[in-house]
């Protein structure tokens, strides 16, 4: 199979991965280190950064195996592909969403679904979540935001 074919497994894969991970682990045997990701910040980073870490450590393992020529060659694009996956959720999850590092600001609906998702499920600092528990993968029609480019939120129309 092509290398794009592994790339697009690898990116979906881990979706499916990050949700069972944060579903019942994170949220069950490692809460004491998410936690940190579920109440204020306390510095620039927090102790849940150490999984983004561990995700790094797999994508760049995978590629440089990859490249071996005993070694299979998926290993090469669900590496690429778990990279991309975690690029999107640091440019989406990091930096959009719970504005850390460089913030940005983006009226593209889709973003701000899952924006608007992902705030549901920080809706408690419990270990107890709230759905959804994945970046891309929820009722998308359940979270759309009403609110379109240059509509006022109800929320800021009080201070007009």
């Amino acid at each position: 199979m092509s290398l794009l074919f592994w790339i697009i497994a690898g990116f979906c894969l881990m979706e499916i991965a990050a949700y069972i991970l944060h579903r019942w682990v994170f949220h069950g045997w490692f809460w004491r280190i998410h936690r940190t990701h579920h109440e204020a910040s306390q510095g620039v980073f927090e102790a849940n950064d150490v999984f983004s870490i561990g995700f790094a450590a797999v994508s760049i393992t995978m590629m440089v195996y990859g490249w071996l020529p005993e070694v299979p060659d998926y290993w090469l694009g669900i590496g690429i592909g778990i990279a991309v996956y975690g690029m999107l959720y640091f440019i989406i999850h990091d930096l959009f969403t719970h504005k850390r590092f460089w913030p940005f600001k983006s009226d593209n609906k889709v973003l701000q679904t899952i924006r608007h998702a992902h705030q549901r499920h920080h809706q408690t600092t419990e270990k107890k979540g709230y759905e959804p528990y994945g970046l891309f993968l929820f009722p998308y029609k359940q979270f759309r935001t009403p609110f379109r480019r240059g509509a006022t939120s109800p929320k800021n129309k009080a201070n007009t």
